[in-house]
């Protein structure tokens, strides 16, 4: 039997526990005992997806530099080596090129595995899973989960003769993808990226390939970039673009080194923003813009599907100037991923999935939330631009912004957070939709917690209350056209919620 309760360690569609200890209150739970029976558990679900017997299939693994990394891809590897199937060890890597491996014909991985938590403090570690259909969703990683804690399905794997364990350089495979992207896309000839200057930030997490491996190679000078050794104790700044620290790095950098344009990672590469040849970051709604208007021409009225948490002058831009329509859904990569594939589905074309947090997701590109192939879009449209005497910012020149935006997090107290987190959202629903908050008026359609309009002479603007995707936490997102607006709405609210006594609206 495990020793930790595995069903802890489920972050939606991801895996994402404690590896390394030290860190006063965090308790290892993500340790080679637990990978290991992750691993046979995923071993399971695959064979049993593919209907193949363990020794037919192939099995890739990579990681980004956490300290941890190394230790939990060997338990991986001797876990999984027994069974008979190949694996391929491709060391340090991006989240995306692991999927990739299932794609590349020159290793057709019937799975793959990357051992990472995103832009988690560096005692975190973690697993995402992917088959030839992309990324696993949460279900499957319940799945997972139930085989691994059972000791009669782990014990009734079969065992095989070792397979093999082999090296593989699958960064380099999936760079050279990348350049010929630009390549083709540019038809600029072998160089198209000659004369421009590139600054990359990869908060010393794997992304910095990109600069080395894609740019470099294509002509780019990228000199100005920064933090792209690969440090598994990020000592610069956190790798995340959502990060205000991050951004006012690459931001600054930008501006010193005068540069053509800033591309910034988290520290998997399956998120990414940019930075304009201003200086002035091209991040939340306006990454999401620009990713729409990188594929408006070629697709006219699609459909973008998004977070919860996008302007309305996004909204605006996507369907007034671009030509395109909005689906605002939830929170959570996969959400928005699954809607738009779903959209296709019932035939709506959806060309794009993305978040304000950089994950984008393009239909051409397998809906896989692919950071460097964002980045390689942008590049480019950013070379053609150069080649006309023009910056990036004239993309997204007619987006207008909001004057204020505020995020606040309310801790729910309540032993059963869910259900009074729902208890809220109804009740601040059925107020708005009584005419009781004057100027007030409910979103719809809304597909997650309550979205508020407002409409007065001094305050335009809106608001979203909504639940954590998986903490005991309340979310409210505020935007205001108008100067002092996010502090009106936010005292409109407060005697609204003051009434709920095991909601802690102290930050608000």
């Amino acid at each position: 039997m495990p020793k930790y309760d595995y069903s802890k360690l489920q972050n939606g569609s991801d895996i994402r526990g404690v590896a390394i200890g030290g860190v006063s209150g965090e308790i290892v739970n993500l340790d080679r005992e637990t990978t290991e029976r992750l691993a046979k558990g995923f071993l399971y679900w695959l064979s049993s997806k593919t209907g193949k017997e363990s020794a037919s299939l192939t099995i890739s693994i990579g990681r980004d530099p956490r300290l941890s990394g190394p230790d939990l891809t060997d338990a991986f590897c001797q876990a999984l080596s027994p069974y008979g199937c190949r694996l391929l060890n491709a060391g340090l890597s991006s989240t995306p090129a692991m999927f990739m491996s299932t794609i590349f014909e020159e290793y057709k991985c019937d799975g793959a595995i990357m051992v990472t938590a995103s832009h988690l403090p560096f005692n975190r570690n973690g697993l995402k899973f992917f088959d030839r259909g992309g990324g696993l969703d949460k279900g499957d990683i319940t799945d997972i989960i139930t085989f691994a804690e059972s000791d009669s399905i782990l014990n009734s794997i079969r065992g095989q003769t070792p397979g093999e364990v082999a090296e593989i350089p699958l960064l380099d495979t999936y760079s050279a993808h990348l350049r010929r992207l630009i390549i083709d896309g540019t038809r600029l000839g072998e160089k198209p990226l000659t004369g421009m200057k590139i600054t990359v930030d990869a908060g010393n997490g794997s992304g910095g390939f990109f600069a080395t491996k894609v740019l470099e190679p294509l002509g780019a000078d990228i000199s100005s970039s920064q933090f792209l050794v690969p440090d598994g104790t990020f000592p610069n700044h956190a790798p995340n673009p959502e990060d205000k620290k991050a951004m006012e790095a690459i931001c600054s950098r930008v501006k010193d080194a005068e540069t053509d344009l800033g591309l910034i990672f988290d520290t998997d590469v399956d998120r990414s923003s940019a930075v304009d040849e201003k200086g002035c970051e091209i991040n939340r709604n306006g990454i999401v813009a620009m990713a729409a208007a990188l594929i408006a021409d070629d697709n006219p009225g699609t459909t973008v599907v998004t977070d919860s948490i996008t302007s309305n002058q996004l909204t605006s831009f996507l369907e007034k100037k671009l030509g395109l329509k909005h689906l605002r859904f939830k929170r959570g990569y996969k959400n928005v991923i699954n809607k738009s594939i779903q959209l296709n589905q019932e035939g709506t074309d959806s060309q794009l999935a993305i978040e304000t947090s950089g994950h984008a997701a393009y239909k051409e590109n397998y809906f896989l939330d692919d950071g460097a192939y964002l980045a390689t879009k942008i590049v480019i449209k950013a070379a053609k631009l150069y080649q006309a005497g023009q910056g990036i910012s004239k993309v997204i020149a007619d987006m207008e912004m909001p004057a204020e935006s505020v995020e606040v997090r309310f801790p729910i107290l309540a032993a059963n957070f869910a259900a009074y987190g729902d208890q809220i959202i109804e009740d601040l629903r059925d107020l708005v939709a009584s005419g009781q908050l004057e100027g007030a008026t409910l979103v719809t359609p809304n597909y997650e917690g309550v979205r508020i309009n407002f409409e007065r002479p001094s305050l335009k603007g809106w608001l979203l209350l909504r639940k954590s995707l998986h903490d005991p936490i309340m979310p409210l997102n505020i935007e205001s056209d108008t100067e002092g607006g996010c502090a009106a709405i936010r005292e409109l609210l407060k005697p609204i919620l003051e009434a709920y006594e095991e909601l802690d609206i102290s930050a608000l």
